[in-house]
């Protein structure tokens, strides 16, 4: 009997086919990259005599065991990754990928992944796809999204990475399910407004974040931290926010210097509604910036991009009734006060009762009109 060999699927600049001598040197050169190292388990170091075995032994045998249906994928005529579905029968498989360096960023590997699954549910009668990624693979869990997988959360200790288990990330695609993303993905955007600049947090913020949450101040009116609150708190806290944007239900800004970029406080827009219909922004500001009216222009701009950009209708917010300080961020900010919630947050020393705010898209756009903007 011939061997079995992955069948050549091409459409536009992408093609899927079996591999060959001439794919060595790419697999060799994907696997020599740090992403590559940092979420795959390639051995390291990577030798071409590895990338050989994997290539003319491994991908071909898995063919021949029906265990994997690997592909090289080839774009604008160069090598540019591997992908597969790993056989785990009963019509199920898991989904892997990697890609060499220079075609990330092209949309080329998820025209390639479409064209594997379109294969998988069709030629191999699939029923079920499952994605696995490493906790903190943003590429790989942003790709498996927009193929239409479903976020199913995260499975402790599961992947085996180098000598231990890491906590791995699931999704599931089923045949009949729209090959399109199911939730939205809210991305970072920057803004910019007088002496401030509102961008992502990242990990080098870390330190700052830690300064900021053990000041006495900040820890009076935000009861809720967490106590003692270390540099892994700070980085919780800022990878959280990523956690948001991909879930669809909020956006959270470093609010930096623009100078310097230094962290001089942090603003959020959480607990955003389905239909984008509500949301709630809170923030925090270093010890360093206070008094300088940052945060107002901080909570001005956040409001703007509600409105303006997310079409929101409606955002609200609360503080301590004694929180003098952050009331009057609201209130420099458009927001009205329209209620008490009794002990209705949380302080150091207890709970304590808190103002509610607001402030309807119609309002906003009329004060911005009026030219009452939150800067001044």
């Amino acid at each position: 009997m011939p061997p079995v060999t992955a069948p050549t699927l091409t459409d536009g600049p992408v093609t899927l086919r079996h591999p060959q001598e001439s794919d060595v040197q790419g697999s060799w050169e994907q696997c020599q990259d740090p992403l590559s190292i940092q979420w795959t388990t390639v051995p390291v170091p990577y030798s071409h005599a590895d990338a050989r075995d994997f290539i003319l032994g491994f991908v071909p045998g898995a063919w021949e065991s029906d265990k994997e249906w690997g592909f090289v994928v080839e774009a604008e005529g160069r090598y540019a990754g591997h992908i597969c579905l790993r056989n785990e029968g009963d019509r199920r498989a898991e989904i892997a990928y990697g890609s060499h360096p220079w075609v990330r960023g092209t949309g080329h590997m998820e025209h390639a992944l479409r064209m594997l699954l379109d294969w998988g549910f069709r030629e191999k009668d699939l029923a079920t796809v499952i994605w696995l990624a490493n906790v903190g693979n943003w590429a790989s869990r942003r790709l498996a999204w927009k193929l239409g997988f479903t976020f199913e959360g995260t499975l402790r200790q599961w992947l085996p990475h180098r000598g231990e288990l890491r906590d791995a990330w699931t999704g599931t695609l089923l045949s009949g399910d729209p090959r399109e993303p199911q939730r939205r993905w809210l991305d970072e955007v920057v803004l910019d407004g007088p002496g401030v600049r509102l961008r992502a947090f990242v990990d080098t913020d870390a330190e700052r974040v830690l300064e900021a949450c053990l000041d006495e101040r900040t820890r009076g009116w935000l009861g809720s931290l967490p106590s003692p609150y270390t540099v892994q708190e700070a980085l919780a806290f800022i990878r959280g926010g990523t956690a948001a944007r991909a879930n669809g239900d909020g956006l959270s800004w470093a609010v930096v210097d623009p100078a310097t970029d230094l962290v001089i406080g942090s603003v959020g827009l959480f607990d955003l509604t389905d239909d984008l219909a509500h949301g709630e922004v809170g923030y925090w500001t270093h010890p360093e910036a206070r008094g300088r009216g940052v945060m107002t222009t901080a909570v001005g701009l956040v409001l703007q991009h509600a409105f303006d950009v997310l079409g929101l209708q409606r955002v609200k917010a609360y503080a301590a009734v004694d929180n003098a300080a952050s009331r009057h961020v609201l209130e420099a900010s458009g927001m009205t006060e329209h209620g008490l919630e009794r002990l209705g947050t949380v302080l150091a020393d207890g709970r304590a009762d808190c103002v509610l705010y607001d402030v309807l898209r119609g309002e906003w756009s009329r004060s911005q009109s009026s030219g009452h903007s939150s800067g001044q």
